[in-house]
């Protein structure tokens, strides 16, 4: 299954870009070629807690789209964020109640890496569908940032949303979505972080998430 799945989002993922190549062989007319957007789970992040904080995952995205036509965008992801527990403790395994009480945490921190690629195609009016591929380095260290190791993921996304555009000539946006993630090639993990992992699952479903962007 976890191969099915992956050879699904690499054909997804060339089809976008050979489509890409085909587009910017002639001018497609769009109001704006290119877009920035990050998610606005960020920003709390930065004011509520202190950087060192136990449960901070010190998160950073950015995401850089063109436009090919109405319908179909291809674009750049950067990522990285820093997690204190497993990632696939899901809702209905109490995710929050687990960062409450620590018994999950970590002996240390798991820093993941990437940059990616995206593709987005608009369904019907705002509502959209997206899948992202995001190759990850990972850095494992103590609870002192001391490094441990390092190790690879490739992790990956699928998203349903809708765009609001507003603004003089619509040139901001918002994208509130529901996004599901799995990840595969989890390689030369420790192994106090490697016994807690394997008691949970390698995908995580149903995350809510809103961005912010500005069209160019």
């Amino acid at each position: 299954m976890k191969s099915l799945l992956i050879v699904i989002l690499t054909l997804i993922t060339f089809s976008a870009f050979a489509q890409s190549n085909q587009k910017l062989g002639k001018e497609t007319e769009v109001a704006h070629k290119y877009r920035v957007s990050f998610p606005v789970i960020i920003l709390p992040q930065l004011a509520e807690k202190a950087w060192d904080d136990r449960t901070h995952t010190q998160h950073i995205e950015l995401h850089v789209k063109r436009n090919l036509d109405n319908k179909n965008i291809i674009g750049v992801k950067f990522a990285t964020w820093r997690l204190f527990q497993p990632m696939g403790i899901t809702w209905w395994d109490g995710v929050v109640d687990k960062i409450e009480s620590g018994t999950e945490y970590y002996d240390g921190y798991l820093r993941e890496t990437g940059i990616g690629v995206t593709y987005q195609r608009m369904l019907w009016k705002g509502l959209f569908a997206s899948i992202e591929v995001l190759p990850q380095i990972q850095t494992y260290t103590d609870l002192d940032g001391n490094k441990i190791k390092n190790g690879f993921k490739l992790y990956n996304s699928l998203h349903l949303g809708y765009h609001f555009a507003f603004g003089k000539n619509k040139r901001f946006f918002i994208e509130p979505q529901v996004h599901s993630q799995f990840w595969v090639f989890d390689t030369n993990t420790p192994e106090g972080f490697k016994q807690l992992d394997d008691q949970w699952r390698n995908y995580f479903l149903f995350e809510p998430n809103l961005y912010f962007g500005i069209n160019f």
